[in-house]
């Protein structure tokens, strides 16, 4: 949460999206599909002096001017040995090909599709 610059008092719309330009509050129609773009309108002139390099100014929840301190140089990373190391492709194994037979005979051992037969692990 920043500190308060200027109460002002706003009613947001959520048609609008709200910005801080030249110390005034501005607002443009958000984009909508098949819709033109809509023209930017001042809404409040509120006077504040801005310092661009240190602070980002925007307008909170309560309609008030607020400006909190930029982040310098964002956070740093940590460098794993997972994410340093170069990636393989993986090859596709081609192992040979069973005959049809052997699959049909396998499927039969297995009781793969018949129906009423004994399940799997249940002893009685």
């Amino acid at each position: 949460m920043g500190e308060k610059i200027a109460k002002l008092g706003i009613k947001r719309d959520n048609d609008l999206m709200y910005y801080i330009k030249n110390g005034d509050v501005w607002a443009t129609p958000r984009k909508k599909p098949g819709q033109p773009k809509g023209k930017a309108g001042k809404v409040a002139q509120a006077g504040v002096e801005m310092d661009y390099s240190k602070f980002l100014y925007y307008l909170d929840g309560d309609g008030d001017v607020a400006r909190k301190e930029r982040q310098v140089g964002g956070s740093k990373r940590k460098k794993s040995a997972k994410s340093a190391a170069p990636r393989k492709a993986a090859k596709k194994t081609g192992g040979a090909k069973k005959s049809t037979g052997a699959k049909k005979a396998t499927a039969a051992k297995k009781g793969g599709g018949k129906k009423g037969g004994k399940a799997k692990g249940k002893k009685k």
